[in-house]
């Protein structure tokens, strides 16, 4: 019989394991598409490692993960572009997914749909709480990570850096809806 403790124990040493790139080993030995362990990791991997699995999506390059994840006050390598790509893709695949649902919406109850999906002081916010994103992304001493422009800035550069990395930007609008479905609940919005 296992030792209960050792239930408790694989979880918390595979959250600490690096992820790296083609495969990952899970705790019977068995491989996950696009994920590899290997050995021990920073807190901030390790939380990039915990984000993509939040997220449903693997990285192949991590670096743009870890990019999204860094603000401007920290690096001068940050996540402002990939911010602006992915407000791009949040605010374009809602456009598509709210007229697909009705053509006939008016182009004010669009923008507003938009708007409240988009919006800083909204669900893009409350999307990044959920995640955690205030307590990943790297900030300078002096910023409050816990800001909502610096949280809501993360959750968008994520869906600019899944484009980037896949190619896709309707594939970053796929990952973006899973993973704002799955925090908020917008079966009520849709």
């Amino acid at each position: 019989m296992a030792n209960p403790q050792t239930h408790f124990l694989i979880p918390l040493f595979l959250t600490t394991l690096l992820i790296s790139s083609d495969h990952q080993v899970d705790a019977w030995g068995g491989s996950i598409e696009g994920l590899v362990v290997s050995g021990s990791s920073s807190p901030f991997s390790t939380a990039l490692v915990t984000l993509q699995m939040q997220i449903d999506y693997t990285f192949h390059d991590i670096g743009l993960l870890r990019r999204a994840m860094t603000h401007s006050s920290f690096s001068e390598e940050n996540n402002r572009a990939l911010s602006i790509m992915g407000t791009s893709i949040i605010e374009t695949s809602a456009s598509f997914k709210f007229l697909n649902n009705d053509p006939d919406i008016s182009a004010k109850a669009l923008n507003r749909k938009i708007s409240e999906i988009s919006s800083v002081e909204t669900s893009c916010a409350v999307d990044a709480m959920r995640f955690g994103l205030h307590k990943i992304v790297r900030v300078s001493p002096k910023t409050n990570s816990s800001s909502p422009s610096v949280t809501c800035g993360a959750f968008r550069a994520i869906f600019g850096a899944v484009a980037l990395d896949c190619g896709k930007c309707d594939d970053a609008g796929s990952v973006f809806w899973r993973a704002h479905m799955s925090t908020a609940g917008l079966s009520d919005v849709l």
